[in-house]
């Protein structure tokens, strides 16, 4: 394909530890080797992507850099037989938006592994709503229901309820048949979480009681928690007998501090969740059920659109922790 301009938002290093975003004309030439190249439509805002545009080295090590760890949009060329000009895909995880150049610009180019075909009943705009947030809450009840959780068992916890996976989740039990509870430090935004489908409210604070007992009283059956630290402590610690606690998530804090007692006498199951390298066939599986059986009801009222130009007063929202849902951002 001739080279040409597109948009991206690049993230500069111009000091040691300094960084600074801006919208920038790029080439094809900018992008990496791979066998796929995709004309991005969107792409959508989750916390990795902040820290990448603010200069995270944990995220991404090389700067300049285009953040964005989702985007779903349209095959320009491959020479993967897989994948022919004119189709519909989704790219998320692996090292997309972290080390290599991400849905923040108005293409990508990516192996062919890493390439999901978008699933019938899911527009791109809809599968970018879900995205990496969408798909992790996907892959969290997925992997609480082969451990056995059912909706019978009692109501769920969700933790970070208004986040990205959070209000994923709420509104995934809830198309699911369970019963979410819902915790937040928003109360402004308890309407919203009960049109998602939480059954109950609850606060932050709530669900984030210091480690003076071994063990709560059971107040849920199960939970999935991105918040980590003393919260996640609490979800297992008033979980109920032979319960899953999905983990995903540690914006509270990466430390864990439990005895063994939940696990030991109550059964509790801590199961961890990685969606970066979720393996094909089950990446495959998980985004088909979110187009059929798992399709959440009013996609639309978890998220706001923005464009790329707007992008960066988001990108400080999120980080400042004032977005609620998903931020979904047009490329076109």
């Amino acid at each position: 394909m001739p080279s040409f301009t597109y948009k991206a938002l690049r993230v500069h290093e111009i000091s040691e530890n300094q960084v600074e975003r801006s919208i920038t004309s790029c080439t094809l030439d900018d992008l990496p080797p791979g066998e796929v190249l995709v004309r991005v439509h969107y792409s959508s805002l989750n916390y990795k992507d902040a820290l990448s545009a603010t200069g995270n080295r944990g995220v991404t090590r090389h700067y300049p850099h285009t953040p964005g760890i989702d985007a779903a949009g349209v095959v320009e060329e491959s020479s993967d037989a897989r994948y022919q000009r004119g189709d519909e895909v989704i790219v998320t995880s692996y090292d997309l938006g972290m080390n290599t150049p991400g849905g923040f610009g108005q293409y990508i180019r990516v192996p062919a592994d890493w390439v999901v075909p978008r699933p019938q009943g899911l527009s791109l705009y809809e599968s970018m709503i879900l995205g990496t947030a969408g798909f992790t809450a996907a892959l969290a009840l997925h992997k609480m229901e082969q451990n056995g959780q059912h909706p019978d068992q009692g109501p769920v916890l969700v933790t970070g309820a208004t986040g990205g996976v959070g209000s994923s989740a709420v509104a995934l039990l809830a198309k699911a048949g369970y019963q979410p509870i819902a915790s937040t430090g928003k109360q402004d935004l308890h309407a919203y979480l009960e049109a998602l489908g939480a059954t109950e409210i609850i606060s932050r604070e709530a669900v984030d009681e210091p480690l003076r007992k071994p063990m709560l009283s059971s107040r849920w059956a199960g939970a999935i928690d991105s918040v980590g630290g003393s919260t996640l402590g609490t979800a297992i610690r008033a979980c109920a007998p032979n319960g899953n606690v999905a983990t995903c998530g540690l914006v509270g804090s990466p430390n864990l501090s439990v005895t063994v007692f939940p696990f030991i006498i109550r059964g509790v199951n801590l199961l961890g969740v990685e969606s970066a390298e979720c393996p094909m066939p089950l990446r495959l599986q998980i985004w088909q059920k979110l187009a059929t059986t798992w399709r959440i009801d009013h996609l639309s009222q978890i998220a706001h659109l923005c464009s790329l130009d707007h992008l960066n007063g988001y990108i400080d929202l999120m980080l400042q922790g004032k977005t609620r849902g998903r931020i979904v951002v047009d490329l076109r």
